[in-house]
């Protein structure tokens, strides 16, 4: 049996990086900083595959069922006996994915980096902040305590404000970075108070043994189910704000108003934080605590699934109005994620039930490639078009053939395209969803086929349409290319990993199968929506303007995301300011302050009064003696009679 000790290793090397570039970046290696960086985490991600080997094929399994290791256990504080925060590092098949795919992705965009951020002035600081967020997300995914995961959760909050918030002189980077900050600590507020109502109930912090005690009979089962609040139990509460702090990361609807500013940040950073890692952190949350939301938490695991199509649609509809280019790869990120959520919404525990888990579990494996491809296919055109805006765009495969072929295999993937990876993923999410609810299914159908426009409007209207000349005569650099071809072969291939032999619900493998005649309806829809796209896209004409004015109304609802900024904004300014702050701002001024500027004022008046006692006069002090003694006297005297 394998000693996984080593495994600390994948996530300090990046906080090894962090420090060094931190603290010496800018004096010592101001244009080594990336080269360093990237040299450091292909050494990280290299262990990540060595151990994905190791747990998948060597010795993860016991008896036919892959096993949790605990890799490392250290006790960091001792509440009392059972509730302690230990830094635990657990493996197991979501956790073994999870590694590669942090560290993967992370390294192609070090590696693409180096030629897209390259004459950056603080160039050593931008990788000292992708070195944070990489070791932030691998100790989020390597857990084994449900705080400890809150404090990594956290971390990677920090880190991708950092980066968001990268071109700080830009007043639109920094409002986003605040933004993308501000929505999610709301979130996760909601998500520490579930984290105290579970861990209250079930007396322990771990994983493993929170699991244990909240899906067998057990006291503290007992007392979580009958305890409730206003008619929902304990456990649904608790299960329900643990989601939402898993929905404000994932940016699931109404939590995700943060996302599409967050563009505003360098793309290769969208590219590992919006695409491949920040943003599936709360579809990994779910999958983490998945046993007790398929065996005990129902009611919570509804709200998943339904939380999850509506986003996964609305998400799609905006993404098919929008002219920045990032910013229909951000609505598309989102929609993809609510495929993840509702995949788990859907599914059940074990065996055949557990296939919406897998499809959940492999969607978000194979987007990892497909979605950061396209971000940096995005940031390859960017960089040499010099502007995000698709009407400045056009006829650009005849300059960019590598971007042009690697946007178009992503194309293709995210639409489900067969024999291309999103196709596997999609279709598995799809039979678990035919199989558990037909509404969902028939959103998720919808929202497939609109996937499939909505990706290839962006692709006929960036490389074909009307002929623009860009800025830069030359593609990119080596140093850019190669993460798109290395990337384009993963999406081509992560398809045909046995994923339902790796990753399920309950650590049994799953033969899991694709059936023709269910793929006709996807498939099918999918193909529409790319023909619909070229008919009104691949050459400059007048019908896309026309159908858009013959909507009117509900085309300006879209093009405006539904106007849900602007009921954000109302709220706060109209509501929580007016009704909320201002009063309290008098409470405080007027009350608080006031009291507390009375209390001064009478102190500051006995002080004027008794200061006459320590004058420093020592006549005065001979006289208050004498008084004093008089006094006594007069006091004896009268006691006397």
């Amino acid at each position: 049996m394998s000693n996984y000790a080593y495994v600390v290793l994948i996530p300090l090397l990046p906080l090894a990086s962090f420090f060094l570039l931190g603290l010496f970046g800018r004096k010592y290696f101001k244009t080594s900083a990336g080269a360093i960086g990237t040299i450091i985490l292909l050494v990280s991600t290299v262990l990540s595959f060595y151990i994905a080997y190791e747990y998948y094929f060597v010795d993860g399994k016991v008896d036919g069922v892959y096993r949790q290791i605990v890799a490392l256990k250290h006790t960091w504080l001792e509440f009392y006996p059972g509730i302690s925060i230990d830094m635990n590092i657990i493996l197991d098949p979501i956790s073994i994915m999870m590694i590669v795919v942090v560290s993967f992705i992370s390294l192609m965009v070090h590696i693409f980096s180096l030629g897209y951020m390259k004459g950056e002035e603080r160039f050593s600081t931008y990788y000292c902040f992708l070195s944070l967020f990489t070791f932030s997300m691998l100790g989020l995914v390597l857990s084994g305590n449900i705080l400890q995961i809150y404090i990594f959760w956290e971390l990677v909050g920090v880190s991708s404000y950092l980066l968001i918030g990268y071109y700080f002189e830009k007043p639109s980077a920094v409002a986003a970075s605040k933004k993308a900050f501000i929505v999610t600590r709301l979130a996760d507020l909601g998500f520490l108070i579930g984290i105290l109502i579970l861990a209250f109930h079930a007396e322990t912090l771990d994983f493993a043994t929170l699991i244990q005690r909240l899906t067998t009979p057990s006291t503290q089962l007992v007392s979580i189910t009958t305890a409730s609040f206003l008619g929902i139990s304990f456990l649904t509460w608790g299960l329900t704000l643990v989601f939402i702090g898993g929905a404000g990361k994932s940016a699931m609807f109404p939590l995700h108003i943060w996302l599409p500013d967050a563009m505003e940040g360098p793309t290769p950073v969208s590219a590992l934080i919006h695409a491949a890692t920040m943003v599936v952190a709360g579809v990994y949350l779910i999958a983490r605590l998945f046993p007790i939301f398929a065996i005990s938490g129902h009611g919570a695991l509804n709200v998943v699934k339904y939380v999850g199509v509506f986003s996964a649609f609305l998400a799609a509809i905006i993404a098919c109005t929008q002219t920045d280019i990032k910013r229909v790869l951000a609505y598309s990120t989102m929609s993809q994620i609510g495929y993840m959520m509702f995949a788990l919404g859907v599914a059940g525990f074990g065996s055949e039930e557990g296939l919406g888990y897998t499809g959940s579990m492999f969607h978000l494996f194979t987007h990892a490639f497909f979605k950061s491809l396209l971000f940096l296919c995005a940031g390859a055109v960017i960089h040499m078009v010099h502007s995000n805006e698709m009407d400045d765009m056009g006829g650009l495969r005849k300059f960019m053939p590598v971007t042009h072929i690697s946007f178009l295999i992503a194309c293709l993937a995210i639409s489900g395209i067969p024999p291309l990876s999103g196709f596997f993923s999609k279709e598995e999410i799809l039979l678990a969803a035919f199989n558990a609810d037909m509404a969902v299914y028939i959103l998720g159908l919808l929202t497939s086929g609109l996937t499939a426009f909505y990706m290839f409007r962006l692709y006929f209207s960036v490389f074909w349409n009307k002929d623009t000349i860009p800025h830069n005569g030359k593609e990119g650099t080596l140093t850019m290319k190669v993460p798109l071809i290395i990337l384009s072969v993963a999406t081509v291939l992560a398809g045909f990993v046995p994923f339902s032999m790796l990753v399920t619900s309950d650590g049994n493998p799953l033969r899991s199968h694709i059936s023709i005649l269910f793929s006709i309806a996807p498939v099918g829809l999918a193909i529409l929506g790319i023909l619909l796209a070229a008919f009104l896209y691949k050459a400059a004409n007048e019908r896309p303007a026309k159908i858009a004015s013959s909507l009117g109304g509900l085309y300006h609802a879209a093009y405006s995301k539904f106007y849900i900024d602007e009921v954000y904004v109302f709220i706060t300014r109209k509501i929580i300011f007016n009704l909320i702050g201002r009063p309290a701002a008098w409470i405080d001024r007027n009350i608080i302050d006031a009291f507390m500027n009375l209390l001064a004022a009478v102190t500051a008046k006995i002080a004027n009064l008794v200061r006459g006692l320590q004058s420093g006069k020592i006549q005065y002090y001979t006289l208050y003696f004498f008084a004093g003694i008089v006094g006594l006297a007069v006091i004896f005297i009268y006691m006397r009679k």
